[in-house]
């Protein structure tokens, strides 16, 4: 993959001056919301899948798969869980992968913010919970479409698990970081990140066209 991707460009030059407020609002007042039926379809297909693999088997989360390929690879570093790789394209899921999914993972068509819901509203817990190059949505006015500044984050909460997210934007990594903590209780930090051995198509771009990378984990 060529290295061909722009720089991004916002009018921020820091982390949102409202994000605190919001996700404290957030936080205050559940997603109300209905979940709609295609999601509880594909979630139940979700579960279904894993229950014929393995019942029971721990679960990872990609969240925003886009082709799967990060789907495919963490399935391949954590052979004993059972990975589901959630996005709202079915474009870009059925396009060709580098190889056939491994038997622990499985791509699903659905929205995230009722996936997630459809997650905690079952208790259930995850492992891990990926959520890698997501639309930064850069403008001002987009912090409500960033998921650290939607309405479903406090949700990422209930789902507990080892999280991760990494962003070429170094703003949104710190913003994701700052309401982390927020969320958490922890002290998140936004840290450079750099791989010889990238797991998505977005990743490889960025490298190749010789973005910074950034990433906050926390354990929940």
């Amino acid at each position: 993959m060529s290295g061909n991707s722009r720089f991004i460009e916002s009018a921020q030059d820091g982390p949102h001056r409202d994000l605190e407020a919001v996700v404290r609002r957030h936080l205050a007042h559940p997603f109300r919301k209905p979940i709609l039926d295609y999601n509880r379809t594909a979630f139940a297909e979700a579960l279904a899948a894993r229950e014929a693999w393995q019942p029971g088997a721990p679960l990872i989360l990609d969240a925003g798969c886009g082709v799967g390929w990060s789907t495919q690879r963490i399935a391949e570093m954590f052979p004993e869980h059972f990975v589901v790789g959630v996005d709202q394209s079915s474009d870009r899921i059925g396009r060709g992968k580098p190889a056939a999914l491994p038997a622990n993972a499985v791509l699903i068509r659905a929205d995230l913010v009722d996936f997630w819901r459809l997650l905690a509203e079952q208790g259930i817990r995850l492992a891990r919970h990926y959520n890698l190059y997501p639309n930064p949505w850069p403008k001002i006015g987009h912090l409500a479409r960033r998921w650290q500044g939607h309405a479903v984050f406090p949700v990422w909460r209930d789902l507990g698990g080892e999280l991760e997210c990494r962003s070429n934007w170094r703003i949104y990594i710190e913003e994701m970081a700052q309401a982390l903590s927020l969320l958490s209780g922890q002290a998140v930090v936004a840290e450079r990140w750099h791989t010889d051995d990238p797991v998505t198509p977005f990743e490889k771009k960025y490298l190749a066209s010789g973005h910074e990378l950034w990433r906050c984990r926390v354990s929940l």
